[in-house]
């Protein structure tokens, strides 16, 4: 009896896959209009790398909406240091107007925390 010699395990070569294929494959089978398995006996790719793309492009779609939540946070602190700049500088004017002229205009048409920061620049402004 012979003993058979060992054959070599022939490896299998991959092609290239493009990043534009890549992400048309994905959004295929994100829409339902094939499975994992169609997509990868069609391309001649393993499921387990299709699987691969999916969660490598979820967290690359989670980080870039983490980044735009961050920039959106700075420019909402940016806005409200604006707006609070144009509210203190409001009430100046307020303020100095009522004390030029007397006339209580903030009581009769302002929040009642308004009317009092108001009353308190007053008095910096008599002082």
């Amino acid at each position: 009896m012979t003993t058979p010699k060992k054959q070599q395990c022939r490896k299998n070569e991959y092609q290239k896959i493009g990043f534009d294929l890549k992400l048309s494959i994905i959004d295929q089978i994100a829409n339902g209009q094939i499975s994992i398995n169609h997509a990868a006996k069609l391309h001649g790719i393993s499921r387990s790398s299709i699987s691969y793309w999916m969660r490598k492009l979820r967290t690359f779609e989670q980080n870039s909406k983490t980044m735009s939540k961050n920039q959106e946070l700075k420019k909402l602190r940016e806005r409200i240091e604006e707006l609070e700049f144009i509210k203190d500088f409001q009430q100046d004017i307020i303020a100095d107007f009522e004390v030029t002229t007397g006339i209580e205009m903030a009581k009769k048409s302002l929040p009642e925390a308004l009317v009092k920061e108001i009353e308190k620049k007053k008095r910096d402004l008599l002082k």
